[in-house]
C-alpha cells in the first residue's frame, strides 16, 4: 500500500471488527434482526414455498388424469406428510452439519493460534499480502490482528473458511419444526377445495384459485429475506408454481390413455 495515508490504513485496521461484527447477522435479515422469529424466517418462507408447489403438483397430475376426488386427497395428504418431514429432517440433518463443520474448524484455528503462532501469524501475512498490503503497513497490519487471539481467529475463520461468526445460531431442531409447520401448513391450501367445497363445479378450478393466492403470498414474503420488491418476488412464485403444475398436469393427462 504504498503512498497510503496513516489515516486511510488506521481506519481500515479499526473497521476489522467491525466488519466481523456485521458478518455474524444473517444475509437478508436487514430490520427483522431483533425479531424473535427472525431466525425461522428462511425456514417457513421456503418450506412453506415448497408444500404448495409440490402438493399441487400431486392434485394437477391426478385431475389431468382425471382420477377420482378421493385420489386427490389420499395422494395430497401423502404427499404432504412424507415430503414434510423429509424435508424437515433433511433441514436438521443440514443445520446440524453446517454447525459441525464450523465448530470443528474454530476448534482448529484456536489450536494452531495457541500451539503453532509463528505458522498463523505467516498465513495472515499472506492473506494481506495479497490484499495489497507490504512493508511497514502490512507489519502492523498482522500486528493488530495478532495481537487480539479472539480477533486472529475469526480473522482466519472468514479468510481461510468463509465462516462468519453467528451471534444468533439456528437451533436444527426448531428449524426443522418450522420447516415442517410451513410445509404442511401451506401445502394443505391446495386440497383445501376437495375437503370443504361442495359445489358442482371444477373442484380443480377452486384449487387453482387457492394455490394462486397461496404461492403469490408467500412469494411476496421472500421479499423480506431476498430484498426485492414484494410484487416482483410474489410474480416469480407464482410463476415457477404454474410451470410445475403445469407440467404435472400434462403428464396425468396423457397418463391417463395408457
Amino acid at each position: 500500500m504504498k503512498g497510503s495515508s496513516k489515516k486511510t490504513f488506521m481506519s481500515f485496521i479499526k473497521n476489522i471488527d467491525k466488519a466481523i461484527e456485521m458478518h455474524k447477522r444473517p444475509k437478508g435479515a436487514g430490520e427483522f434482526h431483533n425479531v424473535p422469529f427472525s431466525a425461522y424466517i428462511g425456514d417457513l418462507v421456503y418450506g412453506a414455498n415448497d408444500g404448495i408447489i409440490t402438493t399441487f403438483a400431486v392434485v394437477a397430475g391426478v385431475s389431468g388424469a382425471d382420477l377420482d376426488v378421493r385420489i386427490v386427497i389420499i395422494l395430497g395428504c401423502a404427499n404432504l406428510v412424507a415430503d414434510g418431514v423429509s424435508m424437515a429432517f433433511g433441514n436438521y440433518l443440514g443445520t446440524k452439519s453446517d454447525q459441525e463443520l464450523a465448530r470443528r474448524l474454530r476448534e482448529e484455528e484456536e489450536w494452531e493460534v495457541a500451539n503453532i503462532p509463528d505458522y498463523e501469524r505467516k498465513e495472515i501475512e499472506a492473506i494481506y499480502k495479497a490484499k495489497g498490503f507490504e512493508g511497514r503497513d502490512l507489519e502492523r497490519a498482522v500486528d493488530i490482528i495478532t495481537s487480539d487471539k479472539k480477533r486472529w481467529v475469526e480473522v482466519m475463520m472468514k479468510e481461510e473458511h468463509a465462516i462468519f461468526a453467528d451471534e444468533n445460531p439456528r437451533a436444527p431442531i426448531k428449524n426443522a419444526f418450522a420447516t415442517l409447520v410451513a410445509f404442511v401448513g401451506a401445502g394443505a391450501v391446495p386440497l383445501l377445495p376437495y375437503f370443504f367445497i361442495r359445489a358442482n363445479g371444477n373442484l380443480f378450478a377452486f384449487s387453482i384459485i387457492f394455490t394462486a393466492a397461496a404461492l403469490f403470498t408467500v412469494g411476496a414474503l421472500r421479499s423480506f429475506i431476498i430484498k426485492k420488491m414484494w410484487v416482483k418476488a410474489g410474480a416469480e412464485m407464482l410463476i415457477v408454481g404454474a410451470i410445475a403444475a403445469g407440467i404435472a398436469y400434462f403428464i396425468g393427462e396423457a397418463m391417463k390413455h395408457l
